[in-house]
């Protein structure tokens, strides 16, 4: 029973949906008030709707309801309730409601947060939004219905993939939907705004809380998913350029173009053609990793389903979400005027150059994931693209982009610079000359392009530290204590500038200085590595709630004295018969410790797999800064009094 109320509530929210496409729109076209008005409650009872469903759905995972034929399929009677719940989303048809939760929830949270918007634009929005999620109930309804029964039910499910069946894949896929869904209210903000004809300060004002939010739970879940496949898939590393993690770095690196477009036409009036394309692209983005993942168009740990029709009807979304509003755009495009000029040495011209990297680097990115997949397609040949191309086309663009950073927030707005530029320019340079030094003397076998990350990383944090000495040098006396000295919003760029510093000392620590050795080892030997000595004491068998493991134990040394045990684990999930590999790290601020089990057995030994890998949680901490001076800065521009418009604006 309860599965047919989320059947039916899912229908009702389709229906909602349409409606809130409809009738809305009309209203603005004819100016009835009635019409308009009903955007707000179609929106909370297509919000109603899908919430219901989806608890229905969970509900089902938490009773282990195998009548329910995706429940059977992904869940089993003796799995941890966490993983019952993680289930719910760990598959297509689930995921694929998880993403219309969060898409229907945006449109909610702005239908009480935005009372003070235009009727006209808040209707027009949230209209668009409307048809977005009309498109993807329509494609849960007739392609992914999670509600279908199963008959006979089965005693026991087939269980969840045990690699899916960790804590981080918890956190990992939500994070990252509200990420990508949050950029549809920047997508449907800048459609509303096509349609009215009108992009201007307060547009940016109202769309900007809802492209940091985004950006924010973006970064958050790549950092999650970096994370989980560095301690779960036991294989080392935190980036491997897999197409789907391109997939969700596309609409990041958008995303933060399109973040530093905005400023500049909350302040200025400016870049109002860059950032409703950016607003579009970065959706499109999201949309394109959805197909990947969807489509069957590639076999990957991350992909959900293998039916080309699904696929198919994702592409028609995509070409639909892209298509559409640009033909609006060559419609409305002209009328886009900037409302100020600006000059070469100038902060305009500064997040100019900032857009033009972003975008290059996103392109890059984006030939790099489809151009093995065409060829393919074409020719049959295949072909992978990873670290080479990438290290030699998206790195360079980067590391002028890191070059950039240190000078933008000196810059001042349409003319000149800030006086702390001096400063800024000598710090960056004596920082950057020392750590080159440095790096030559010390590491004598560092690469050159090793040696210009360093230098580069230098350059950026010197800037920065050089610019929070200035501001809070010239603080007045007076000011202190009467309101905030430092605008909450400049702290926040400072942290996500920081954030990426640490961001980058991380990826340079772990990519020039790690050590890893492969042993086929007895009990009782004793490897080196790094300086430690790790000492093999065996391997026994456990028994977990739901598998059971091969467990190896290793004691970490260093000078005699006894730092960790270590213990990875060979897991048997026994509901599907398979295994997976659970490493042992040691984390530390200087470095990991990280430990992996292969085969073998105590005659012959086994193959164990030791690397120390040093400042790598610093690539996670970096990324979590980011996200913290995202937070930052928009809790900053809320509070801040909102500015003078002209009247027009207001009406």
């Amino acid at each position: 029973m309860i599965a047919e109320i989320g059947h039916f509530s899912l229908i009702l929210a389709f229906v909602t949906s349409l409606v809130l496409s409809v009738v809305p729109l009309m209203g603005v076209a004819r100016g009835n008030a009635a019409m308009m008005q009903l955007a707000v409650p179609a929106t909370l009872v297509m919000a109603a709707g899908v919430l219901l469903a989806f608890a229905a759905l969970v509900w089902a995972f938490i009773t282990s309801d195998f009548s329910v034929a995706l429940v059977a399929s992904h869940s089993h009677s003796a799995k941890p309730i966490i993983y019952k719940i993680s289930g719910t989303w760990g598959n297509h048809e689930g995921s694929l409601l998880l993403w219309i939760v969060i898409l229907v929830g945006f449109a909610a949270i702005l239908t009480q947060t935005a009372r003070k918007m235009p009727i006209p634009l808040k209707t027009r929005t949230l209209a668009v939004q409307g048809i977005v999620s009309a498109a993807f109930l329509a494609f849960s309804l007739f392609t992914s219905n999670p509600f279908t029964r199963l008959s006979p039910a089965p005693l026991d499910g087939n269980g969840l993939n045990p690699v899916l069946q960790d804590p981080g894949l918890a956190l990992h896929p939500p994070t990252l939907y509200v990420g990508y869904v949050g950029l549809s209210m920047a997508f449907s903000f800048a459609v509303a705004g096509l349609l009215e004809g009108r992009i201007d300060r307060a547009w940016a004002i109202y769309v900007r809380p809802w492209i940091t939010a985004a950006w924010c739970a973006l970064t958050i879940g790549i950092a999650l998913g970096s994370w989980w496949a560095y301690y779960e898939l036991g294989w080392g590393g935190w980036w491997f350029w897999d197409p789907v993690e391109n997939a969700s770095l596309m609409p990041w690196l958008a995303a933060t173009a399109l973040i530093h477009s905005v400023i500049a036409v909350a302040a200025r009036g400016i870049f109002k053609s860059w950032t409703v394309l950016l607003a579009i692209l970065a959706f499109s983005l999201s949309l394109v990793g959805t197909f990947i993942v969807r489509s069957g168009l590639l076999t990957s740990v991350h992909s959900f389903a293998s039916d080309p029709a699904r696929g198919v009807f994702i592409l028609a979304i995509l070409l639909l979400a892209i298509g559409i509003p640009l033909v609006l755009f060559a419609w409305r495009g002209p009328q886009l005027t900037n409302e100020g000029d600006f000059e070469l040495i100038s902060r305009e011209f500064g997040l100019l150059v900032n857009n033009f990297l972003l975008t290059a680097a996103t392109i890059v990115v984006l030939i790099g994931t489809f151009y093995p997949l065409c060829l393919e397609m074409v020719s049959g040949a295949r072909i992978t693209v990873g670290p080479p191309y990438f290290d030699a086309t998206f790195n360079p663009i980067m590391g002028a982009l890191v070059l950039a950073m240190a000078f933008g927030p000196v810059m001042a707005w349409r003319r000149g610079t800030l006086p702390a530029l001096r400063l800024v320019a000598n710090c960056t340079i004596i920082a950057a000359l020392a750590a080159l030094l440095v790096g030559l003397v010390l590491f004598t076998g560092i690469s050159l392009a090793g040696l210009a990350g360093v230098g580069m990383t230098a350059w950026l944090g010197g800037g920065i530290l050089a610019d929070i000495f200035h501001r809070l040098k010239h603080v007045s006396k007076s000011e202190v204590g009467k309101r905030p000295v430092i605008q909450m919003s400049v702290w926040g760029m400072w942290c996500a500038h920081l954030g990426m510093v640490i961001f980058l000392l991380g990826a340079l620590g772990n990519g020039l200085f790690a050590s890893e050795v492969v042993v086929r080892a007895k009990p009782g030997d004793v490897i080196n590595l790094a300086g430690n000595q790790i000492t093999f004491v065996g391997v026994e068998t456990r028994r977990g709630p739901n598998y059971v493991t091969s467990t190896a134990i290793l004691d970490l040394r260093r000078g005699g004295q006894l730092l960790a045990r270590l213990e990875p684990e060979n897991r048997l999930y026994t509901a599907k018969m398979q295994a997976t590999t659970e490493a042992a790290i040691r984390p530390g601020l200087r470095g990991d410790d990280y430990v992996v089990l292969g085969d073998g057995d105590t005659q012959m030994g086994y193959t164990l797999r030791l690397y120390h890998k040093p400042l790598v949680s610093w690539i996670w901490a970096g990324a979590g800064l980011m996200a913290v001076g995202g937070f930052l800065a928009a809790i900053g521009r809320a509070l801040r009094p909102p500015p003078i418009l002209e009247p027009d604006i207001l009406t």
